[in-house]
C-alpha cells in the first residue's frame, strides 16, 4: 500500500474495483505455450473514493461492469479509515455490516478483501495488543459480510537508532510474534490476512517477505504483491519469484524509479506488458486491483492494465 504519494490517505483518494471485462474473463494469450485459459479479476481499492458513499460508488462502479472491489471503510457512510493506527468500530453492528455488504453485492459486485493496515511493529505491548484486537474486530465484521481476506502491511514505526527501527533484531522477533498471534485470532475468525511489502517498511522486499512467511508458518497469513511498492528493490521476475507461491491478490499501480511515491498504472517505470505476462503465468488466480486511482481516472488505469494484456495476445 506504501503511504507515499502526498501521504497515504491523500494517494490512494481513488479505487475500487473493476468486473471481469468482456473478451477478458476468458482471455488467452495466443502464441503462448502455458498461456492461462482464464484471466483475473480486475479491480479497484475503494479508497480513493472518499467522496462518495457506498451506494454512490456501487452504482458508478455497476454502471462500468465493475464486478470486484477491495474496500476499505473510507466511504463518506462509513469512515473509519487510519492507516498505521486503528478505529472504534464499535458502532457497526451486523445489520451495519451487512447493509453495507449489499450496496454492492446487490448489484453483482463482489467483495474481494477488506483493507485494515494496522502498526503490527510498534515497539509498546499495548499498543500492538490494541492493534490485533483492532484487526479482530475488523475480520468479525467481515465475517458479517461474508468476506474473509484482510490486507495489511506490518506498519511504521521511526526511531533515532543507527540502525533503523524496522531492521532490528528484536523487531523481526517480535513481529514474528505478533503475526503468529494474528494468525490464531484469523483461524477462529475463518479469515486470511495478507502481508504486502513496500521498500521503505519492515517488508522491504520480496526476499524479505517470503521469508517472514515462512518463519510465521501458517497458511492463515499470505501475500499481497504491490510491484510499485518494492521496483527500487526488486526486478518484477524477482518479486514473482520469491512470492508466487504465497501471492493472494496483486496491486496494479505504478511508480517511477528513485522516487518516494506511487503513480496510477501507466504513469511510472513498470513494464506493464512484463507484469501481465509474468501474473499470468505465475498467480493466475490472483485479481489485479487497480491501486491510486479515484473517480477521475480508474478508467484509464484500468485501460493500460487491459492494453497490457491484449498485448500479450499479439506475440
Amino acid at each position: 500500500m506504501d503511504t507515499n504519494r502526498l501521504t497515504r490517505r491523500e494517494a490512494l483518494r481513488s479505487g475500487a474495483a473493476l468486473a471481469l471485462v468482456p473478451g477478458i474473463a476468458t482471455f488467452t494469450t495466443a502464441g503462448q505455450s502455458g498461456a492461462p485459459a482464464q484471466w483475473p479479476k480486475i479491480g479497484v481499492s475503494t479508497l480513493g473514493f472518499g467522496d462518495c458513499s457506498n451506494r454512490e460508488l456501487a452504482e458508478e462502479f455497476a454502471s462500468k461492469e465493475v464486478r470486484t472491489i477491495q474496500l476499505f471503510f473510507n466511504q463518506t457512510d462509513n469512515q473509519y479509515w487510519a492507516y498505521n493506527g486503528r478505529s472504534d468500530v464499535s458502532d457497526i453492528t451486523p445489520d451495519r455490516a451487512k447493509a453495507i455488504a449489499n450496496e454492492y453485492r446487490s448489484r453483482g459486485i463482489d467483495i474481494h478483501s477488506i483493507g485494515v493496515y494496522t502498526n503490527l511493529i510498534h515497539p509498546e505491548a499495548s499498543e500492538r495488543a490494541a492493534n490485533l484486537d483492532y484487526f479482530e474486530a475488523m475480520m468479525r465484521i467481515g465475517a458479517e459480510m461474508d468476506v474473509h481476506t484482510f490486507i495489511t502491511e506490518a506498519g511504521h514505526y521511526q526511531t533515532q537508532d543507527s540502525v533503523p527501527y524496522h531492521f532490528q533484531t528484536d523487531t523481526w522477533n517480535r513481529t514474528v510474534e505478533t503475526v503468529r498471534e494474528l494468525a490464531k485470532r484469523a483461524e477462529a475468525c475463518n479469515a486470511t490476512v495478507l502481508m504486502e511489502p513496500t521498500f521503505l517498511s519492515f517488508f522491504a522486499s520480496a526476499k524479505r517477505t517470503r521469508v517472514f512467511l515462512e518463519e510465521v508458518d501458517s497458511p492463515r497469513i499470505r501475500a499481497l504483491l504491490d510491484p510499485a511498492n518494492i521496483l527500487e528493490i526488486n526486478d518484477l521476475e524477482e518479486m514473482f519469484a520469491q512470492l508466487s507461491l504465497w501471492i493472494d491478490c496483486i496491486h496494479a499501480k505504478d511508480r517511477k524509479l528513485h522516487v518516494d511515491f506511487g503513480v496510477p498504472a501507466g504513469q511510472g517505470d513498470i513494464d506493464y506488458r512484463k507484469f501481465a505476462a509474468l501474473a499470468a503465468k505465475h498467480t493466475p488466480n490472483a485479481p489485479l486491483i487497480l491501486e491510486y486511482v479515484g473517480t477521475n481516472d480508474y478508467l484509464q488505469a484500468r485501460e493500460v492494465l487491459l492494453n497490457a494484456i491484449r498485448s500479450l495476445g499479439e506475440a
